[in-house]
């Protein structure tokens, strides 16, 4: 039996067409297998595309609409990567007021997925990593950026790539337990 103690977690994972969908999938399971509640918010109602890097992957129901979501609702947030995905989402104003919503709780984000950080205002003094592309975005933004499976820094975790998901799903259930355990 997996070990539960996520219970009662509430984790948002925001998304749209185009996210690296080992990048959403794996992280969700290992939340959900130490009993994390995850939802899957977007700008869209229906399903979300995932892609395997440069092809189609399967489709995902949206749980929640970034409509009808609200960042008190969620004691987490996860943001997966892809270039499509977080590109779309950091133009959505909904989406960046629902990401910084989330200021002063656990963040993960893996990949591209720190785009989103830097729309929100959440990238400024922090440590972290992301796909090489990035890194002249984030140290523009004011992270100090390094070359890392995965960075923990305060309430945010962040991961480069699909190679560095065991890396980053140990350091997200480690920083998401705290707030659970909290």
């Amino acid at each position: 039996m997996a070990d539960k103690h996520l219970d009662g977690l509430r984790v948002a994972i925001l998304l749209t067409d185009g996210f690296e969908q080992v990048e959403m999938t794996e992280p969700r399971a290992a939340l959900d297998a130490a009993g994390a509640t995850t939802t899957l918010v977007s700008p869209k109602s229906d399903t979300v595309q995932g892609m395997h890097h440069d092809q189609k992957g399967d489709t995902f129901p949206v749980d929640l609409t970034l409509d009808n979501a609200s960042g008190r609702d969620f004691d987490a947030l996860l943001l997966p990567g892809g270039v499509a995905n977080p590109d779309a989402v950091r133009l959505e104003p909904k989406a960046i007021g629902f990401v910084a919503s989330f200021a002063d709780k656990p963040i993960a984000a893996i990949c591209h997925g720190q785009w989103t950080l830097i729309d929100a205002g959440l990238a400024k003094g922090k440590r972290m990593t992301s796909w090489p592309s990035l890194k002249t975005d984030l140290r523009n933004a004011g992270a100090d950026w390094v070359d890392e499976e995965a960075v923990t820094d305060g309430n945010l975790v962040t991961s480069r790539k699909p190679d560095d998901i065991p890396a980053f799903n140990e350091a997200m259930i480690g920083l998401f337990a705290k707030r659970a355990r909290a």
